[in-house]
């Protein structure tokens, strides 16, 4: 990443180009870890769907910043900006371009559909993987129309050539004919308009000292999707990349990063998931344009993430959403005459393959309860009623003293199976998640979690598994590599149980790895390479927030 007079300049292949609220980017990533030779136009809707392939008729190098994108050959070249959500602007001048399906192949019930419309002279793609339509409007210039409406497998899309301009639009059944009239400079004048308004309101504390943080705006911005399908609110997706949806505790480290400069959108991706709670108080795992599951939870840190966040519009219905999230897990996640709640798969806990869980699934863990204790004593601060503010701070202290009384060994915390008395330690760096609780541990506890941080401190940061231990995994995702949300919680429970060095120490060194290696799922915690998805957002929400909350410490 650079940062040029225009804004930070990034590679494709890492972040995709695209717009606040709109459901398609530009990139030649087109599934997981999959990168195509070409820069391709790429739906989220209904899932992620490469439909268009934008081939320039040269060689040309590529160009992406917060609010153009540009492919160069010699004098020629080809710039790309949103006009809005759904519309974007092309133009080549000295360099053509042709743009094709990404699909050549059409049957009955697949592929892309191609024709010249009989009303405006555009050229529709109907296409059966997102359900939309994608039209091409000729603003200027000669475009050369390939292909056939046979179901066949065959190049289908125009051709452009010499000096020309293009309006690409996706839209669902009907559209009238394109009509904007700004010239290409004004769209792209706008666009930059819209992203900068926005960097402004998230990181108004940026400098050369937060040299990611333009970036880290920009991948929140262009990961934004406007309500559509079981997208109820606007909402932040995981990325423009294959990890397309929200889960229910990514959603938090977003609305934090959004907390201060954009309250109402901060507090929809707070809301999002629990506009669709189950009958039993659970949130989904995870909600897209078209899906839900709730084949798995994610962990209650919600009462945490309230904490970082300014008064809710609505506190009545937010304090009703969360009874019924807590009360789940003391209900339906507890079994009969035990204290301590479970969970049923490492996916329930968000760090899904970690060493916690290689003895037993279905198990007790102390970051569980340490979550529910955090969230009883936030629904006791909310509460209007007395009489509810002391029933929850009674269930928030007894389940503070079942965790030290149960799970912890006089040394560490363990896990134990739900099934029996069995309990064992691990090498992961979950089991130290309890730092949460800051300064509500007894002392002799804060040290030793504070001393078992340090063990898995790398030079970027903490790595999710011992780095000394037999299972430790470079890429093995909740076994060994730097994750954002772990690192946020951490520093904020070390902060908050007096461990301040030691959460500047974190601080610093995530914030180094951002600069250095982007905003990826996770990274290698040895040499701080980005690892899977590359444009995650709560990655870019995690370098906010420590990187906001450095700079008001350093001008205090």
């Amino acid at each position: 990443m650079t940062v040029a007079a225009s804004g930070p300049v990034f590679s494709l292949r890492d972040i995709p180009f695209s717009y606040h609220g709109s459901w398609f980017g530009f990139s030649p990533v087109v599934a997981e870890s999959t990168y195509a030779q070409d820069v391709h136009l790429v739906s989220h809707q209904t899932g992620m769907h490469p439909i268009l392939r934008l081939i320039p008729t040269a060689e040309a190098t590529i160009t992406a910043t917060p609010h153009q994108l540009t492919w160069n050959h010699g004098g020629g070249r080809i710039d790309l900006a949103y006009e809005s959500v759904d519309t974007v602007r092309v133009r080549g001048r000295g360099l053509g371009l042709r743009v094709l399906a990404a699909d050549p192949v059409l049957t009955p019930f697949s592929g892309p559909y191609f024709y010249q419309d009989p009303v405006d002279g555009s050229y529709v793609f109907t296409v059966y993987q997102t359900g939309r339509r994608y039209r091409i409007t000729l603003l200027s210039g000669q475009a050369e129309h390939l292909g056939a409406q046979a179901l066949r497998t065959a190049e289908r899309g125009v051709v452009l050539s010499g000096e020309w301009e293009i309006a690409i639009e996706e839209y669902e059944t009907a559209r009238t004919p394109y009509t904007g009239t700004d010239p290409f400079e004004q769209v792209v004048k706008a666009a930059r308009a819209e992203f900068d308004a926005f960097t402004a309101a998230v990181a108004p504390w940026r400098s050369d000292r937060t040299p990611a943080a333009e970036l880290a705006a920009y991948v929140l911005w262009s990961a934004t999707v406007r309500p559509a399908g079981f997208i109820t609110r606007p909402a932040v997706l995981m990325s423009k990349h294959w990890m397309d949806k929200v889960w229910s505790w990514d959603h938090c480290f977003n609305a934090i990063a959004l907390a201060d400069g954009l309250p109402e959108l901060a507090w929809d991706q707070y809301r999002l998931p629990f506009d669709h709670q189950d009958a039993a108080g659970a949130l989904p795992d995870s909600v897209t344009h078209s899906e839900i599951l709730y084949n798995f939870v994610k962990p209650p840190i919600h009462g945490w993430a309230l904490r970082h966040l300014p008064a809710a519009p609505d506190p009545a219905e937010t304090r009703r959403a969360l009874e019924r999230w807590t009360t789940f897990w003391l209900e339906a996640r507890r079994v009969p005459g035990r204290e301590l709640p479970h969970y049923q798969h490492g996916n329930d806990s968000g760090w899904d393959n970690a060493t916690t869980f290689d003895p037993e699934r279905v198990v007790e863990t102390a970051d569980l309860a340490a979550f529910l204790v955090l969230q009883m004593r936030e629904l006791a601060r909310m509460a209007t009623d007395p009489g509810a503010a002391a029933r929850w701070t009674e269930e928030a202290d007894r389940m503070r003293d079942a965790l030290l009384a149960e799970l912890w060994d006089g040394e560490r915390f363990v896990a134990r199976s739900a099934h029996s008395t069995r309990t064992w330690p691990s090498s992961s760096l979950l089991d130290l998640m309890p730092i949460v609780l800051g300064d509500e541990l007894p002392e002799p506890v804060r040290a030793a979690l504070a001393a078992g941080i340090e063990q898995h401190l790398t030079a970027f940061g903490p790595a999710t598994e011992l780095p000394a231990s037999e299972h430790y995994q470079d890429d093995g995702y909740w076994r060994g590599p730097i994750w954002a949300p772990s690192t946020v919680l951490i520093e904020d429970g070390l902060r908050r149980a007096g461990y301040t060095g030691l959460a500047d120490e974190i601080s610093a060194r995530f914030r180094m790895l951002c600069e250095k290696s982007g905003f990826a799922e996770n990274f290698d915690a040895r040499t701080g390479e980005g690892l899977r998805d590359r444009a995650y957002t709560w990655t870019a929400s995690a370098y906010l927030i420590l990187a906001a909350a450095h700079e008001r410490r350093s001008s205090t």
